[in-house]
């Protein structure tokens, strides 16, 4: 464990934004974790995980603990159920990629998302009609205040869209160290009615699909509307998808027809922000190195060379015009910093 400064966080962060690190340890353990958080010498604290949901806005002046603990393993298995235990620091998509090629089901639709394992849950991430908390059994969180482990079940993480107890009334407070989930073994649940999934999967030429089926699907069609982070710098959807009230849902169809809405309960509805940046005229607009994307208009995009208060001024742009033009509010999924 080796602490360095004045570290470039470039390389740390899907955006792809330059912005300097005060100081920097790699994190590779637990036991690492609770030594470097009582370090005297370094008061302030600043937790990666997989930098993709994030923008940067700053140079942190603090020292940067990046999250890099892995393993993965099977600790209870039965006849159609299977938990397994994934540390922080592993890769999202390739954590759902040893899942398939265990045949363990239920992440399929989560494929590519990009981050890593540890900061799933605190968004409570998800996709075409799943979200996490769907297979989520518990997580360890070691409390920064106090060094110990402490394990949230999924009632303890009060979990709601795009949200949990630790981007609330915990946040700042725990590191996550590990999530365990409950997978299938066999049987198991496909949802393909979400989205274009049926539609990739009849361009497949797919009758019966597998849940690795669903898992190129969901990949193909993301791979076709989503930027890879690799080649333009972006964090995936930047806005959630806001919910309104079924009355401010029939006022907004009485004005635009064809807005599309996502029954939630009977006094509820989630309307795609995506649509409504759309219909504000922001998809494919280029502000020189820094724009919103062409085929999405929920992704932000930096070009090269953009730093990040450019293209948090471009998010609050869209904000105010969407609520000007529907009325409606959008709120940033990424964090600000």
């Amino acid at each position: 464990m080796q602490i360095l400064n004045n570290i470039s966080l470039k390389p740390y962060n899907t955006f792809g934004l330059e912005a300097t690190a005060k100081h920097f340890v790699s994190v590779n353990s637990i036991a690492s974790l609770q030594k470097v958080l009582v370090l005297p010498d370094y008061p302030k604290k600043f937790i990666l995980g997989g930098g993709s949901n994030m923008l940067l806005t700053q140079n942190i002046e603090a020292l940067v603990l990046h999250i890099n603990i892995k393993g993965i393993s099977v600790i209870l298995e039965e006849e159609n159920t299977v938990n397994i235990k994934a540390s922080a620091g592993e890769n999202w998509h390739e954590f759902v990629l040893w899942c398939l090629a265990h045949n363990y089901g239920g992440l399929e639709n989560l494929s590519l998302i990009p981050g890593n394992v540890g900061t799933a849950p605190i968004q409570n991430i998800g996709a075409y009609g799943i979200e996490l908390k769907d297979s989520f059994v518990s997580c360890e969180a070691l409390e920064i205040a106090t060094g110990s482990i402490k394990t949230f079940n999924k009632a303890a993480c009060n979990f709601d869209y795009r949200n949990s107890i630790f981007k609330q009334e915990a946040k700042g407070q725990y590191i996550i160290c590990s999530v365990t989930f409950q997978l299938t073994k066999n049987h198991h649940q496909l949802h393909t009615n979400y989205g274009a999934i049926s539609n990739q999967l009849q361009k497949m030429s797919i009758d019966n699909p597998t849940i690795q089926d669903v898992s190129k699907a969901v990949i193909a069609i993301r791979q076709s509307k989503l930027p890879d982070p690799k080649e333009i710098g972006n964090s995936g959807s930047f806005f959630k998808n806001p919910i309104i009230s079924t009355e401010a849902y029939k006022d907004l169809k009485m004005q635009f027809p064809n807005a599309p809405g996502y029954i939630i309960s009977e006094l509820e509805v989630k309307v795609p922000a995506g649509w409504l940046i759309e219909k504000a005229g922001f998809k494919g607009k280029r502000f020189g190195n820094y724009g919103v994307h062409k085929e999405q208009a929920l992704v932000l995009v930096n070009y090269g060379h953009a730093n990040g208060s450019d293209i948090l001024k471009l998010a609050e742009l869209i904000q105010l015009t969407v609520r000007r033009l529907f009325n409606i509010k959008i709120e940033a999924e990424v964090n600000l910093l």
